[in-house]
C-alpha cells in the first residue's frame, strides 16, 4: 500500500502565457535610438520599429506597412515620418498616414498602432496592455536622481537574448539560496516587500574569504542592496559596494527586460556610479565599466541555468526558501484584465528570511573551500 510519504513529487508547468505582461517595458537608451534611423524591435509577440524624427521626438509604431506589409523598419526616416520602403507610404509617429506621394489622398482609415512612449532619465519605455488602455497615472517609473547629476557617470549599457519565459528572473526576487551557489555571494540579510505594482528586495552580503580578489585592489567588504520591480520588467537597484579601503562605491543598477515572444526575451541592464573624491570622473567611468561586466559575469551565470532548467508551477520549498507563490501572485497581476486583479495579488505582504542557519552552514563550505584551496597550494609547491 503506497503511504503519502512514499508519493513522488510530480513537476507541474502549464504552458507560458502567450499575452503579454501590462506595464511599462524599457527598449533600451534613448541615446541609441536618436540617430534619425529607423530601428526594429522584436517585442510582444510582432515587430515594431523605432525613430526620431527632425523634431528630435522619438515614435514606436507597428514595424509593418498597413498598405501591403513593408517593413517600415527597412524604411528612410523623412522629416518626422517614417517612410515605407515599398510604396514610400509616410507615417507619423501618432500612426497616422500623412500622405502617399503618388495618391490624390489618403485613405482616411490609414492608421497604424503608437505605442505610448515614456522618455526618461536616458531610457525609452514603451506601455503594452492587452486591453488597449493608457497607463493609469499612479503607474509610474520614479526618476533616478543620478541618471541626470554629474556626480554620477552615464550609463554603462548592456544586452542580450535569453531564450526562456520572462518568468524565470522574476523569481530571483526572492531566491536568496542561488545568490551563495551562483553568484558567489553570502547573504546575510534578506527580506521581500510586495506592495501594488512593486516588488522589493533588501539583500546585504558579506565577502567570501574564498574568493580572492587581486591584492593590488581594495579587498570587497559586502555589498548592500534595496532593488523594486516598478511593475512585470523594470528593476532599479541602489547598490552599495563596502571596500577596506577608498570609501564605499555608490551604483544605480538597471535590470530590466522586454517579451520577444513567450519564450524569450531582451535582458538589458546598465550602471551608473557616483563619483567621488577618491573615484574622479575618469575613474568612476572605469569603475561602472569594470563593475558592469562582473554584473555580466552574474547574469550569464543565470542564464546558463534557465538555458537548461524546465518551467515548474508547484516549486518543493524548505523554510530557507523565499516567498516564491506569493511573488508569483503579485507577478501574475501584470497578466490579467484590471477587473480580475485580486486583493491578495496587490496588499502589502512582507517575508523576511532566517540567514542564521543559511549562513553558518555556507560559512562552513568557505572553510572546506579554503582548507582544499591550501592542500592544493601546498600539492603544487
Amino acid at each position: 500500500m503506497t503511504t503519502v510519504q512514499d508519493e513522488v513529487r510530480r513537476i507541474e508547468a502549464d504552458a507560458a502565457p502567450t499575452r503579454f505582461a501590462r506595464g511599462w517595458h524599457c527598449l533600451g537608451l534613448i541615446r541609441d535610438f536618436a540617430d534619425g534611423k529607423p530601428h526594429s524591435i522584436l517585442a510582444f509577440g510582432t515587430k515594431l520599429v523605432v525613430f526620431q524624427g527632425e523634431d528630435g521626438r522619438i515614435n514606436v509604431l507597428d514595424g509593418y506597412c498597413r498598405h501591403m506589409g513593408g517593413d517600415l523598419s527597412d524604411g528612410e526616416v523623412k522629416g518626422n515620418e517614417i517612410a515605407c520602403p515599398f510604396h514610400d507610404w509616410r507615417w507619423g509617429g501618432d500612426g497616422r498616414c500623412k500622405q502617399i506621394p503618388y495618391a490624390k489622398r489618403v485613405p482616411p482609415l490609414a492608421r497604424t498602432r503608437a505605442w505610448t512612449t515614456l522618455q526618461q532619465d536616458g531610457m525609452l519605455f514603451v506601455w503594452n496592455d492587452p486591453e488597449g488602455k493608457k497607463p493609469p497615472a499612479d503607474v509610474t517609473i520614479p526618476r533616478i536622481e543620478g541618471a541626470t547629476s554629474d556626480e554620477w557617470t552615464d550609463w554603462h549599457w548592456y544586452t542580450t537574448v535569453v531564450n526562456t519565459n520572462c518568468r524565470e528572473i522574476i523569481d530571483n526576487v526572492v531566491d536568496m539560496a542561488h545568490f551563495f551557489y551562483i553568484h558567489g555571494s553570502l547573504p546575510t540579510y534578506f527580506k521581500n516587500v510586495f506592495e501594488g505594482t512593486v516588488a522589493t528586495q533588501y539583500f546585504k552580503s558579506a565577502a567570501r574569504a574564498d574568493l580572492k580578489g587581486s591584492p593590488d585592489k581594495p579587498k570587497s567588504l559586502g555589498t548592500t542592496s534595496v532593488a523594486s520591480y516598478f511593475g512585470p520588467s523594470f528593476m532599479i537597484d541602489d547598490l552599495i559596494y563596502h571596500y577596506d579601503r577608498g570609501g564605499d562605491q555608490q551604483t544605480v543598477l538597471i535590470n530590466c527586460h522586454y517579451p520577444i515572444d513567450e519564450n524569450s526575451f531582451v535582458l538589458q541592464y546598465g550602471i551608473i556610479v557616483k563619483k567621488s573624491e577618491h573615484l574622479p570622473a575618469d575613474e568612476a567611468m572605469k569603475t561602472a565599466i569594470a563593475l558592469g561586466d562582473w554584473v555580466k559575469v552574474g547574469f550569464e551565470q543565470d542564464v546558463a541555468i534557465w538555458r537548461s532548467k524546465t518551467r515548474i508551477d508547484n516549486p518543493l520549498l524548505c523554510e530557507e526558501d523565499g516567498p516564491v507563490y506569493q511573488l508569483r501572485r503579485w507577478y501574475n497581476q501584470f497578466y490579467i484584465d484590471i477587473a480580475d486583479i485580486e486583493p491578495e495579488m496587490v496588499d502589502r505582504f512582507e517575508f523576511e528570511l532566517d540567514t542564521t542557519r543559511p549562513f553558518e552552514a555556507w560559512q562552513r563550505q568557505v572553510a572546506e573551500n579554503i582548507a582544499r584551496q591550501d592542500e592544493a597550494s601546498k600539492a603544487s609547491s
